[in-house]
């Protein structure tokens, strides 16, 4: 699945959306609810931290 984040220059994620499914509408949540936790390391402009994007690819594996 892949996840859309907007990373604050602070490192923080003001929101993450589904890009692309996992195809488990739990599975999706829970991984929106653990990136929300993350802390980034910002977009620079120079030496300033500023506010972008980031695709960040999630894979769920089970242990059997």
């Amino acid at each position: 699945m892949l996840l859309r984040v907007r990373v604050l220059s602070n490192g923080t994620a003001s929101s993450v959306e589904v890009q692309s499914s996992s195809g488990s509408k739990a599975l999706d949540d829970a991984a929106v609810a653990t990136v929300k936790k993350w802390l980034f390391s910002p977009s620079k402009r120079g030496d300033a931290p500023i506010d972008g994007w980031a695709t960040v690819p999630i894979e769920f594996k089970l242990d059997q």
